[in-house]
């Protein structure tokens, strides 16, 4: 054996016995390829909080016979989840401060019930999603708060307590709402932080939903956690949003109190729900909640926000002149204002109607002034025809169409509408419409979708070649209008037509709200606005 080969194994041999008998200590300095974001490997650096994201909403009304099915929440899932909040792009602030899982969020026009096969496909989703990267921190709940669901109360309800038994009762829940929605019981008691809109129309729904991850991420980072109290007052009162909107008083007064109350020492946040009017379950009501650490003050100032509620109930009016379709449509030909505005409120899809209720169509065709076509200019916005948008297909733009339209699912108050006319635009390829139709009447341009659209901005009618503004009369299925229709406006009034959303609450057949219930019951005694401290997720 050479003198080297023996040298070698000989250190190679040594070796051995020392790692044997003195096992190599493990480096101070860290392997860069296996640190982690815990506080345990960096003790001068907080972990970044784990956040999910979940939601579903709508608004569903039970007095109509319509159905909402999967397809109509265009759920999101994963990373396009955050397409719908700006405060969470790529660069946002908010998009570093922490972890985030999104998981499914699905939104639908209102519309009537939703079927339970879809609820609880939509659930099971979430749920399923939430399992693949527990734990969590956080998780930031978008619900709007008035889902109905066919044979079962309180959908909200359920479904947070369902995600709460998968992601435990120690991850700190946020929820942002409508004002137009439900907080039952069990929802306050799932939650740990809520808020809502303060704004009728909602020009402050990003921010509202920006603001409850902030409480969330605030709580998180501050070690805070969960507010100690949350004070829950139901209100006996449950009035339409068109009589509630925050534009006129007394609603922006009341709402006007809400934002210095949130700001208060000692409490997070604080909320005033309107309630859905249009659905007949025992959480439809009215509701004030405050969360927050100062027991005390968390208690007296739910109370003074329910007083100041229950003390303007006689005050609250349309915040449009009302009249009956007849006399609107009368007052508006007469009119030298355009474009005169019309709202179609008893079957507005924005509500929860079933929005191809062919009652006020009917009667608009029936007036001479709209019969040859140069009298009074018209735009009806709109009605569903699935068969009369495959007719007008087959007829082409510049041809002829005879066809019915509307009345597919609530026929309660006028039967299919005959349309002959001229087609004057087809587009394609809209998120709720699919398929768009215009159809010349007399001096009527009638739009006509394959499936149900409410069109809220002028694209909506540029996109078909129409011109509102220079369109005598438009007649739009909302109650009061959106911002950018309401801006348009040169004049406005609300008919209160019929359909599933009926602004005459006494006109409709409530069974299970609880009584008594102002204004159905207009001489009811004054209710206990004491509050009632929810217990907390925890417990």
């Amino acid at each position: 054996m050479s003198m080297n080969l023996t040298l070698y194994l000989t250190i190679a041999l040594h070796s051995i016995l020392l790692s044997i008998l003195f096992p190599r200590l493990e480096s101070t300095k860290p392997d860069k390829s296996k640190q982690t974001k815990s506080a345990e490997a960096y003790p001068d650096q907080k972990a970044l909080p784990r956040i999910a994201i979940a939601g579903l909403g709508i608004e569903s009304s039970t007095f109509s016979p319509a159905l909402s099915h999967e397809e109509a929440f265009h759920a999101k899932v994963g990373n396009e989840v955050f397409t719908s909040y700006p405060f969470l792009s790529q660069d946002a602030p908010d998009r570093k401060r922490a972890k985030w899982f999104p998981t499914l969020v699905g939104k639908s026009i209102p519309g009537g019930a939703v079927t339970r096969e879809a609820y609880e496909s939509l659930v099971k989703q979430t749920l399923e999603l939430l399992k693949e990267t527990l734990p969590y921190d956080g998780l930031f709940l978008d619900i709007h708060g008035a889902m109905s669901v066919v044979g079962l109360d309180d959908p909200e309800g359920d479904y947070i307590s369902r995600i709460r038994e998968v992601i435990g009762k120690e991850t700190i829940i946020s929820t942002s709402m409508d004002l137009h929605g439900n907080v039952s019981w069990r929802l306050a008691q799932h939650t740990d932080l809520i808020t809502c809109y303060r704004m009728a129309p909602h020009e402050d729904a990003l921010e509202s939903k920006e603001r409850a991850l902030d409480n969330l991420l605030s709580r998180i980072e501050s070690g805070k956690g969960k507010p100690a109290y949350k004070a829950w007052i139901p209100v006996p009162i449950l009035l339409p949003g068109e009589k509630t909107s925050t534009r006129v008083e007394p609603g922006k007064s009341l709402y006007a109190k809400v934002e210095p109350a949130s700001k208060q020492t000692g409490i997070v946040d604080a909320a005033i729900w309107i309630g859905y009017a249009w659905a007949d379950e025992p959480r439809n009501h009215a509701v004030v909640m405050v969360t927050g650490d100062d027991q005390k003050k968390v208690s007296s100032t739910a109370e003074q926000l329910a007083k100041s509620f229950w003390e303007v109930r006689s005050d609250f009016e349309f915040v449009a002149p009302t009249a009956s379709l007849h006399e609107a449509l009368d007052k508006a030909i007469a009119s030298d204002k355009y474009p005169f505005m019309i709202s179609d409120s008893g079957d507005n899809p924005t509500a929860g109607g079933a929005g191809d209720v062919t009652w006020t169509l009917k009667e608009i065709l029936g007036r001479p002034e709209f019969k040859t076509e140069d009298g009074t200019s018209l735009i009806y916005a709109s009605i569903p025809g699935p068969e009369f948008v495959k007719a007008a297909i087959e007829a082409g733009v510049g041809g002829k169409v005879d066809a019915y339209a509307g009345a597919n699912v609530d026929d309660r108050f006028a039967p299919p509408v005959r349309l002959t006319g001229t087609v004057e635009a087809i587009e394609h390829g809209d998120r709720d419409a699919e398929t768009e139709v215009v159809v010349k009447v007399g001096s009527l341009h009638i739009i006509v979708t394959k499936k149900r659209k409410p069109y809220h901005h002028e694209a909506d009618f540029t996109n078909l070649s129409l011109n509102p503004r220079e369109t005598d009369i438009v007649v739009v299925k909302i109650g009061y209008l959106v911002p950018e229709l309401y801006d348009m406006r040169a004049d406005w009034i609300m008919a209160l037509t019929p359909g599933g959303v009926d602004q005459d609450l006494e006109r409709l057949d409530y069974k299970r709200i609880q009584r008594p219930m102002f204004p159905l019951d207009k001489e009811m005694k004054k209710p206990d606005l004491k509050a009632k401290l929810v217990p907390s997720s925890d417990q």
